[in-house]
């Protein structure tokens, strides 16, 4: 083959340090819009962003020259350091817990996990942010020691 042809589409999940409800509606606003520059300026697309107060999920699509653990990096400094220059609301220090969770995302599902990840508010009525990615662990066939995925918390 003469050419490279590459479909490299990620679901990414991460959350606040300890997570803390920081992700205010306002904060939403402005937030997302800057992910998604910052995603866009590593030759990346953020193809959905949806979230509550304490994580995010990203649908990303990545170019073959950049790793996604060097994306995801980015994204979480860039705007640790963008929304600390800003002031959250109510003060205090903004920070994403250490680690993430990323799934390759084949195109015949991708419709339904945009509609998922656009829907999180509604979704977390039901279900627990702990709930959730441990099912989405099990649901992607990840090993898991339970008592490491989230740091701090209930410290």
């Amino acid at each position: 083959m003469s050419s490279t042809l590459l479909n490299l589409t990620y679901h990414i999940v991460f959350s606040t340090k300890y997570r803390e409800p920081l992700i205010t509606p306002k904060l939403r606003e402005t937030l997302y819009p800057y992910i998604g520059g910052v995603v866009r300026n590593k030759g990346g697309a953020l193809l959905r962003i949806g979230g509550v107060a304490d994580h995010l999920h990203l649908v990303v699509r990545l170019r073959p020259d950049i790793a996604l653990s060097d994306m995801v990096r980015m994204v979480k400094a860039n705007t640790s350091k963008w929304v600390n220059e800003q002031g959250l609301e109510g003060g205090g220090r903004f920070a994403w817990q250490s680690g993430y969770g990323a799934f390759t995302v084949s195109q015949s599902q991708l419709p339904t996990l945009l509609e998922y990840v656009e829907y999180q508010e509604e979704h977390h009525r039901e279900r627990s942010f702990q709930d959730e990615f441990v099912a989405i662990l099990k649901k992607q066939g990840v090993d898991f020691d339970e008592r490491y995925l989230f740091d701090g918390v209930g410290e």
